[in-house]
C-alpha cells in the first residue's frame, strides 16, 4: 500500500476492525459474519482510496487492483 502512495491512512484501519480476528489471528466467526467482514474491508478500503486520491475513478482502479491482486 504504501508503494501505491496509500500509506497515510493506514494507522486508522487496525482499530475498526479491532474484534474480528482473535488473540490467535483466527477470524472470529462467532462475533461477525465474514460477508459482512469483506464488506467493512472493501468500505474502508474504499474510503482510504478516496481520501488519498481524492476521485471516484482513482477508488475504482483502486478496488479493481486490490481484487485482482489479492484474488489470484
Amino acid at each position: 500500500m504504501g508503494q501505491l502512495g496509500l500509506g497515510r491512512q493506514f494507522g486508522g484501519l487496525a482499530p475498526r476492525l479491532d474484534g474480528a480476528f482473535r488473540a490467535d489471528g483466527v477470524f472470529a466467526h462467532d462475533r461477525l459474519r465474514f460477508v459482512d467482514f469483506v464488506d467493512d474491508v472493501e468500505e474502508l478500503l474504499e474510503e482510504v482510496a478516496w481520501q488519498e486520491l481524492g476521485d471516484k475513478e482513482a477508488v475504482d482502479g483502486f478496488e479493481e487492483y486490490i481484487l485482482r491482486h489479492y484474488s489470484g
